[in-house]
């Protein structure tokens, strides 16, 4: 009987825990389809004023995070509902890794034609100022994510971690080309690293494709 009773307390406690999660899940994901949004638009619009690929690129990746972020609110909003949950996972991961295959080749065309040009982007103050703004914001974004993760066991979640790392990356790459360009005059840094990209957002397209969401634990940050 006592064992029972222990149960019964048990569980709604830790559903209580579960919605505490849940909801501050929520509100991570709006405050990256929010911030997303915002780098997305100053990034596209600086880079192709300056005509700096991989600013565009880095737009166009933020515009993906925008889409993951939405159906990650999606999936949150139907936590208890097994079924649709996992459809939905299923449905947006190959959504968006295909996005990434799309952006890879993007950025592949426009660096290899502006190496082979020689045309010389423009320094971008804006991209620079969002661009180190990322570099801070995104580490911290993905940690928060990767805690509600482990608390409500949540696949999903846990991939789309991955991507706010895989961003905080781009960020950093894009940075130092930038700043290269703006501070040295390397006008060939920007396509460069654009190009450096390439394999990362390959890589995660491809993985996507594969079926490899991660789960909660690390196994996939060990790979």
């Amino acid at each position: 009987m006592g064992s029972s009773a222990d149960n019964r307390c048990v569980t709604p406690a830790r559903d209580v825990i579960r919605q505490h999660l849940v909801r501050r899940g929520q509100r991570l994901e709006c405050f990256t389809v929010a911030w997303n949004g915002l780098e997305a638009l100053v990034s596209i619009v600086a880079g192709l004023i300056a005509g700096s690929v991989s600013l565009v690129g880095f737009g166009l990746d933020s515009v993906i995070e925008v889409a993951s972020g939405a159906a990650l609110l999606w999936r949150l909003r139907h936590d208890f509902d097994v079924t649709r949950r996992e459809q939905v996972d299923r449905t947006t991961l190959k959504a968006v890794s295909w996005s990434f295959i799309a952006l890879a080749v993007y950025i592949v065309y426009e660096s290899g034609s502006t190496l082979l040009r020689h045309e010389a982007p423009e320094r971008s103050i804006p991209g620079i100022i969002i661009a180190s703004i990322a570099v801070i914001v995104m580490p911290l974004l993905a940690r928060a994510k990767r805690q509600v993760a482990a608390g409500i066991e949540s696949g999903a979640m846990h991939a789309d971690s991955r991507q706010t790392d895989f961003c905080a990356y781009l960020s950093a790459i894009l940075l130092g080309g930038l700043l290269m360009n703006a501070v040295l005059g390397w006008w060939w840094a920007d396509p460069l690293a654009g190009l450096a990209m390439v394999p990362v957002i390959a890589k995660e397209g491809l993985n996507g494709l594969k079926g490899r969401a991660c789960a909660c634990g690390d196994a996939c940050d060990s790979q």
